[in-house]
């Protein structure tokens, strides 16, 4: 099915699941941040919430610096 990361179409599984899209990405859950449809996503709630057709996902990374 496809979806929008970031603003960019992608494919991927059906079924799969936001802590399923993060863990495709190689991010670490603890470092990235989550919006479907402009709703974040809670970490605990990443394995059970499942993408649909045209969901709108934002990842955002958290960066430390100094």
């Amino acid at each position: 099915m496809q979806i929008r990361l970031n603003g960019n179409p992608i494919e991927i599984e059906d079924g799969a699941t936001v802590a399923d899209l993060v863990a495709a990405r190689g991010l670490a859950a603890e470092q990235v941040a989550v919006e479907v449809n402009e709703r974040l996503v809670a970490r605990d709630r990443r394995a059970q919430h499942a993408l649909a057709p045209l969901d709108r996902v934002e990842l955002v990374t958290l960066v430390g610096g100094g």
